[in-house]
Parts: structure tokens; C-alpha cells; sequence
């Protein structure tokens, strides 16, 4: 198969879909690989190293969507490159779709193939390949809220850690999953008092065996949430439903109860947010305020590490991408993941929570009715 990785064009986004590692492995299997010129370079990955694994270079992107059958990105196309996809084209990336009609209305329009790294469940049905930029995410989630409660971004001028005599931060995340537990390491090793709230008893008795002295844990719903948003410094929305969009667990009523100058991390933007008044940021302008209150909800956040997350992300994506280099689409018949990660196949969506999220008719459980 002709396997093509473009240099990513969305907001200060830093990571590339293919490592030389991964490149190698392609092509050991038969297959031809070619990447845009300069691909690499945000995560310090050269056109040389490439070559050295075996890829063609190409001067543009145009070049390598037009000569591809399957184009591995990390994020989702945007407005740019909507028109290079072809009908039937494998992309295999974070897509989102619940995050943005026009998106999802477009990939159809193209009839391409759509394989969701955000939808790809092993066989224990966790979402191996999201998780490691969950980890990502996660981790910078509370340093990124500490940095904005300085009071030249309109914060409370708390220190996250604390100092002798004064407490530390209050840090409250929503959501005990992937996001949430690597939120709650990182803002309890910063010294922060951290409530975790889930739904979910097990999952809230196992993060009470592994987590620092100072995590704490809650069983959430909305009275007990709105109690502990009145003292909250940061607050951190970590919750995933798999391909549909996020719920809306704070309200605009809620945000009234919250300190002036606080802040919310919405780690779940990516699939439309978790509160009433977030939209999508970028790093380039990543929060703003409303009524007073701090919301930083950029959909990239890992691709300002974008070594580290490039790398972890290529590691979890190669197996699934070989399988679909090797077979095609086929190869979701004995490969259960991959049949939860095409979201889309010949113009039809093939996910129910992808259809769902904008009322759209959904006819297929899954890509096999469709092969």
C-alpha cells in the first residue's frame, strides 16, 4: 500500500503521524511511504532521518494526498486540506467528529475511509491508542491551570503549590479515567489538595489505592459538585464518553458560584467540552474569561510536547496501522478494534455515537454490515 504522512497545519500543532521507526516497519512489510518535506521537524525528526528509514520526501503536501491510499496524520483534517482527500482514501487519525458537524459532513462528502484513533479498542475494550495523549493531557492539565491563576491573565494570583502558612490550590477533576488520574498525579505532586469525582464506585475505589495522600475522592453529582465548586482554584474536565460528545456537566448557572479569577481546564474539548461556556481554543490564544471565570480549552494540548506525545502516540498506533496497510479495510473482520475505529466507510457513518451527536440516521452497528 502507498502510505503518505503531511506536515500538520492545525494552530501550533508540533507532532507528525509517522516516527522513522514506524517508517521502517511499513516498509519492511512492502509497503512505500511518503512524507511531506519538513514533516518531522516540530518533533525534531529531520527529512534525512526519514530517508535513512526508507520514505520518499515530497515537496508538498498536495504531492503526498494525491499519491496515497492511506494518509496517516495525528490531527483531524481541516478546512485546507478538505479537498485533497479522495473517495475511498484509509485516514487513519484523531477525527472527533462529535466536536464538529462540518467535519463529519465533509469526510462524508469525500467518501473517504475513516479510521478513529479515538474509537480503536484492544481487546479489553480500553482505548489504547488515545490514551497515551490522554496521558499527555492529563499531566499538563493542572500545569497549565496553575500558569493562568497568575494575576496578569485575570487569575487569583494563588499559588498552586502553596507556601509555608498559606494552603495550597484547590484543584477539583471531573472525570477518574485516563485524563483525570494523570490531572490528579501531577496536581498532588505540586502540593495541591485534589477531589476527584466519578460516577462510577469502582473506578473511585481503585483511584483511592493508588493515588498520593492528597487525592481525595467523590462520588459525583450535581449537588455534591456545586458544594466543592465554590472553593475551587482549578477545575479540570476529564470526562469521555467514545466518540460522542462530552456531556454538559457544568452550566452557566454553576459558573456563578465559582471564584472570580479561577480556572477551568476542559480537557474535553475535543469532543465539544464539558461545560455550557467552552469552545475551542488554541495555544496561540488559549483561554478567555466568562463571568470572570478562566477557560482554557485548546483541542491540541499535547502538540506543544510534541516529541514525547509524537513518539508515544506511533509506538500505540503502528499495529493497528500495519494490519490496515497489510489488509485494507478487511482486516476489521478479525480485528475488533479496528471495527470500532472506522467511523466512517463509502459515504455511511458506521459509528451510533458519530451519528447521534447530530441526529443523523444511523443504519449500520458497524463496518461489517457494510463489506
Amino acid at each position: 500500500m502507498k502510505i503518505g504522512c503531511v506536515k500538520e497545519i492545525k494552530n501550533n500543532e508540533f507532532r507528525v503521524g509517522l516516527i522513522p521507526a514506524t517508517v521502517a516497519s511499513y516498509i519492511k512489510s512492502g509497503h512505500t511511504v511518503y512524507i511531506e518535506k519538513n514533516a518531522g521537524l516540530g518533533s525534531a525528526i529531520s527529512d534525512e532521518d526519514y530517508e535513512n528509514a526508507g520514505a520518499i520526501i515530497t515537496e508538498t503536501a498536495e504531492d503526498v494526498w494525491d499519491l496515497s491510499e492511506m494518509i496517516i496524520k495525528v490531527k483531524e483534517p481541516i478546512l485546507p486540506e478538505y479537498d485533497l482527500m479522495k473517495e475511498e482514501q484509509i485516514l487513519y487519525t484523531f477525527f472527533h467528529f462529535a466536536g464538529s458537524k462540518e467535519l463529519t459532513l465533509k469526510c462524508l462528502e469525500r467518501k473517504i475511509t475513516a479510521v478513529a484513533y479515538e474509537t480503536v479498542e484492544d481487546s479489553c475494550g480500553q482505548l489504547s491508542l488515545l490514551k497515551p495523549m490522554s496521558q499527555v493531557a492529563g499531566s499538563m492539565a493542572p500545569i497549565m491551570g496553575s500558569y493562568f491563576l497568575m494575576c496578569q491573565y485575570g487569575g487569583t494570583g494563588t499559588l498552586a503549590t502553596g507556601v509555608s502558612g498559606v494552603l495550597p490550590a484547590r484543584v477539583i477533576i471531573i472525570g477518574g479515567g485516563t485524563v483525570g488520574q494523570c490531572a490528579a498525579r501531577v496536581a498532588a505532586g505540586m502540593g495541591c489538595y485534589v477531589l476527584i469525582f466519578d460516577n462510577n464506585p469502582k473506578v473511585l475505589a481503585e483511584i483511592e489505592k493508588t493515588m498520593p495522600p492528597n487525592v481525595f475522592t467523590q462520588y459525583s453529582n450535581e449537588h455534591t459538585l456545586n458544594l466543592e465548586l465554590k472553593n475551587a482554584d482549578i477545575v479540570i474536565c476529564a470526562v469521555l464518553n467514545p466518540g460522542a460528545k462530552a456531556p454538559k456537566i457544568i452550566t452557566r448557572k454553576s459558573l456563578s458560584l465559582m471564584k472570580k479569577g479561577s480556572v477551568i481546564v476542559d480537557v474535553s474539548i475535543d469532543q465539544g467540552g464539558c461545560t455550557e461556556t467552552s469552545h475551542p481554543t488554541t495555544h496561540s490564544e488559549p483561554v478567555y474569561k466568562v463571568d470572570g471565570i478562566i477557560h482554557y480549552c485548546v483541542a491540541n494540548m499535547p502538540g506543544v510536547y510534541s516529541r514525547s506525545s509524537t513518539f508515544a502516540l506511533c509506538n500505540a498506533t503502528i499495529l493497528c496501522g500495519m494490519d490496515l496497510a497489510d489488509r485494507g479495510v478487511l482486516a476489521c473482520k478479525d480485528n475488533l478494534g479496528l471495527q470500532t475505529g472506522i467511523n466512517m466507510y463509502k459515504g455511511k457513518i458506521t459509528n451510533k455515537a458519530v451519528s447521534e451527536a447530530f441526529g443523523m440516521q444511523h443504519l449500520y452497528r458497524n463496518i461489517l454490515e457494510l463489506l
